[in-house]
């Protein structure tokens, strides 16, 4: 997201409905981060409805298409499922699945991958961690 579009989100003390306010849409190609995909062709879309002036904490919707990736990670995340199917693979062999309906938070320090089995939907807020 660029920064002007960040300033100005940040700059809101309105409640945001993700229904009913406009965000800051981007689409990319998961492929475009070689590291990260096993398998598949995810696309994603995200609308990113709040961004906290400091940069640290954002809030949204995702959409993304079959596929598995390495997950991100200095972060911590909270997301309620509103549509599809996802797991969650922890590299210590565990597995969580989450359909419609869940919620769901993702700590930092995971270390795993996300496998998006059907096309899903989520709401999303993730608290950003420094790097040390």
């Amino acid at each position: 997201m660029s920064e002007p579009a960040k300033r100005d989100m940040s700059q809101n003390t309105q409640v945001i409905d993700f229904q009913q306010d406009r965000g800051a849409f981007e689409a990319r190609r998961l492929r475009d981060l070689p590291d990260r995909v096993l398998q598949g062709d995810p696309h994603h879309e995200s609308t990113v409805f709040y961004s906290s002036a400091a940069g640290d904490m954002t809030a949204g919707t995702w959409t993304s298409t079959p596929g598995k990736w390495r997950a991100f990670t200095h972060r911590d995340e909270f997301c309620y499922i509103v549509s599809g199917h996802v797991r969650l693979i922890g590299d210590n062999g565990t597995i969580r699945s989450f359909k419609t309906g869940d919620a769901f938070v993702i700590p930092n320090g995971f270390s795993g991958c996300w496998e998006v089995v059907e096309t899903t939907t989520k709401h999303f807020v993730v608290c950003h961690q420094e790097v040390h």
